[in-house]
């Protein structure tokens, strides 16, 4: 298995076609609870074409009932990208100051993180995301409601070999495993 770094900008393009509309190679989780972390989700799959196949505490999506819960919820993504050591993306916390386009937002009230977002741009101080649930592109993080927030630096992915996944994924044509 090889580091390999995040492509940003694939992560943004994904975001800007996907943001309001769905992907038919994903379930649309917006009934059952809200498709923001799935869609952000797809967003970093889209920025390194690595999954982590690992029963439980892995990240991927095969279909509905063949996803860990790290691609549809809020902290289990948290949990598996601040700690992975495996294959698919790996990120650090760090301060709203250090965000830049293709890292991840988590928002909470009461101690109940409940929304994740990615971010597009960075303009003049102000964060802007898109989203899921609330379909959203380049949207002010400032305009959200929220006691918390949390910021992922997706630093790099680790996969086996060359795979390419981002045209036919964006395309919505199939979704290379």
């Amino acid at each position: 298995m090889r580091e390999i770094p995040y492509d940003r900008t694939a992560a943004v393009e994904y975001a800007r076609r996907w943001a309001f509309d769905r992907n038919p190679l994903f379930s649309d989780f917006g009934g059952i609870g809200g498709d923001c972390t799935s869609f952000v989700s797809q967003c970093l799959f889209a920025g390194c074409c690595a999954m982590n196949f690992t029963p439980v505490y892995g990240w991927y999506f095969i279909d509905s009932t063949r996803r860990t819960a790290s691609w549809t919820g809020v902290e289990f993504l948290y949990n598996f990208l601040t700690g992975n050591t495996g294959a698919g993306p790996f990120a650090a916390v760090v301060s709203a100051s250090e965000v830049l386009p293709g890292d991840v937002v988590q928002l909470a009230k009461d101690d109940n993180w409940y929304h994740t977002l990615l971010v597009t741009s960075v303009t003049d101080g102000e964060i802007l995301v898109a989203a899921h649930t609330i379909d959203a592109f380049d949207r002010p993080l400032s305009t959200y409601e929220y006691e918390q927030d949390r910021f992922l630096s997706i630093r790099g992915a680790r996969r086996e070999g060359n795979v390419g996944c981002f045209a036919d994924l964006l395309s919505g044509k199939t979704l290379i495993l």
